[in-house]
């Protein structure tokens, strides 16, 4: 495997530069079944990914234009970009 940049290390957060030190120092091991882990990790991602609730929002006529164009701005669907905003936020990530 190749080692990552320094540059690129010192990007990284706490967090992230403890994980690709364990990478590199080969502190990883083989789960027993690693077809059923897998499997198990493919579903939760689906899951995760899965948009399966509607909801009704209203919007000035103003914000809905601004969403609409920011969205092509952004290459995607306006509905997307509301749903990712959404995320953000409340992961923390969009204050």
């Amino acid at each position: 495997m190749e080692r990552i940049s320094d540059t690129a290390f010192e990007s990284l957060d706490p967090e992230e530069r403890e994980l690709m030190q364990s990478i590199e120092n080969d502190n990883w091991q083989q789960v027993e079944d690693f077809d059923q882990e897998k499997k198990k990790a493919v579903a939760a991602a689906q899951n995760t990914l899965k948009k399966d609730k509607r909801i009704n929002l209203r919007l000035t006529q103003k914000d809905y234009n601004q969403i609409q164009i920011r969205a092509v701005e952004e290459g995607i669907p306006y509905q997307t970009l509301i749903s990712s905003i959404v995320h953000r936020y409340l992961n923390g990530s969009l204050t």
